[in-house]
């Protein structure tokens, strides 16, 4: 199994070693201090209800929402998606009640209730899906942000399939991208290493400017902004969720909706950019006061995470800077976001649409080896914490599911009403975001002015 899926899959009582050298903090610095937060011993094993589940080996129900009920019912499969799960059949955990109904974890009621309001989730079906591993097991977290080599190997796989044009189109966009926010980028390498120390509202103005040009910075900001609003937050109704043992998801998913019109169309967090001001105003519109910390906790944080997932750890982020680089050094010393910016670029093509299964059926077929090597059914997004985006490894050869439609009644408990004869199946879903995505952004980028 090749390691770059280790280095993605993160490991919570045993933070990564494989670091850049020359981070100010060491390995365990941030393990410690996110711990120490209101909401940190969520983040522990024993102190989240979804990792406790798992860590039993006994059957657990997942909430899974569908628009496409006919052809499950006619293929008797359930496909995965790409995305925070990678090649997983997206759910999150539902609690057995007396009776048989099933209580929604705060993220799927927050699905749930949505439907009316997202185009993405309009007239979908609610499906419970019984997941029986045999044999307890840890969960496999996995840290999209640091998908950047696996996105790089495809690409090198499958870019013969581009025309010479698209070639030099994504190559020379993703140059001109590190080109346009080398300043930023290097700012940031030399806050986390310790030879900066820019104040917080300036640098996060910065940031904010500099998303449009790369949007993948927008993924960083966001994760690290959701984050904090989970592990600080101490209103009333986080302080209930923690005792069952969840991270409130209710706080980001306010704050993305807020803070980025058009995310009821498509969740596509590349767009979240608010300025320092507006970023301390969406904070405390969500929980007075709850943005006292946050503008130094995302400098230090994003500052260290870009880091630790941008560069290769055979690289010095002492002895590093983008400005001046170019893709042959990016690819020695800074694969990880090479490898980000190129997968992000190939998918804002005109042919993505024909072009998804080729890029993205292989990582999925890696995904799934390493989860079977694992015994992993169940993996999980642990980006920013296991926050209860968990789905079904659809490869997985041992594992019994089960799946049944459901209703909600009232009190927004799930009850199962009909079983349906349908199991995960180790394909992707259809690319079918692309008709819903403004591409405003994309537009204004490729007018630019050519750099020299």
């Amino acid at each position: 199994m090749h390691p770059d899926w280790d280095l993605a899959h993160t490991h919570l009582d045993a933070p990564t070693a494989q670091l850049p050298a020359g981070l100010a903090a060491t390995p365990d610095h941030w393990q410690q201090r996110l711990r120490r937060t209101p909401g940190g011993h969520l983040l522990r094993p024993d102190g989240n209800a979804m990792l406790t589940a798992l860590a039993t080996g006994r059957p657990m129900h997942l909430l899974h929402l569908t628009r496409s009920l006919d052809a499950i019912r006619t293929s008797g499969h359930l496909l995965a998606s790409t995305g925070c799960l990678a090649a997983a059949v997206y759910g999150s955990p539902l609690t057995p009640m007396p009776g048989g109904a099933l209580r929604p974890h705060n993220l799927g009621a927050h699905l749930l209730d949505a439907r009316p309001d997202l185009d993405s989730r309009r007239d979908s079906t609610p499906l419970v899906i019984q997941v029986s591993p045999d044999h307890p097991a840890p969960g496999a977290g996995l840290d999209y942000l640091r998908l950047g080599p696996v996105h790089l190997r495809a690409f090198d796989r499958h870019r013969h399939a581009l025309t010479p044009a698209e070639d030099h189109q994504v190559t020379r966009s993703v140059t001109d991208r590190v080109r346009a926010a080398a300043p930023l980028l290097d700012l940031m390498l030399a806050t986390a290493t310790g030879r900066r120390h820019p104040d917080a509202g300036p640098f996060l103005d910065q940031l904010a400017a500099a998303v449009p040009v790369m949007p993948y910075l927008g993924y960083l900001y966001f994760e690290t902004t959701s984050e904090y609003l989970m592990l600080h937050s101490t209103s009333t109704a986080t302080k209930d969720l923690a005792e069952r043992g969840e991270m409130n998801n209710h706080l980001y998913k306010q704050l993305a909706f807020t803070a980025v019109d058009t995310m009821g169309t498509l969740f596509d967090i590349g767009r979240f950019r608010p300025g320092h001001q507006r970023l301390l105003d969406l904070i405390d519109a969500i929980e007075p006061g709850l943005s006292q910390h946050a503008a130094a906790f995302v400098r230090d944080r994003l500052c260290h995470r870009f880091t630790a997932t941008a560069l290769t750890p055979a690289t010095d982020a002492t002895a590093f800077a983008f400005t001046g680089t170019d893709t042959d050094g990016l690819r020695t010393a800074a694969t990880p976001l090479l490898g980000q910016l190129l997968f992000r670029e190939v998918r804002l093509l005109d042919r993505y649409p024909q072009l998804y299964h080729l890029f993205e059926q292989e990582k999925a077929a890696e995904a799934w080896t390493y989860w079977n090597r694992r015994r992993a059914a169940l993996p999980y997004n642990a980006t920013c914490g296991p926050k209860g985006e968990i789905g079904v490894n659809p490869a997985d050869p041992h594992a019994r599911i089960t799946v049944w439609t459901a209703e909600q009644c009232a009190r927004g408990l799930l009850h199962p009403t009909e079983q349906i004869a349908a199991v995960p199946a180790p394909r992707l879903a259809p690319w079918v975001f692309t008709p819903l995505r403004d591409r405003t952004d994309e537009e204004l980028w490729n007018s630019r002015p050519v750099l020299a």
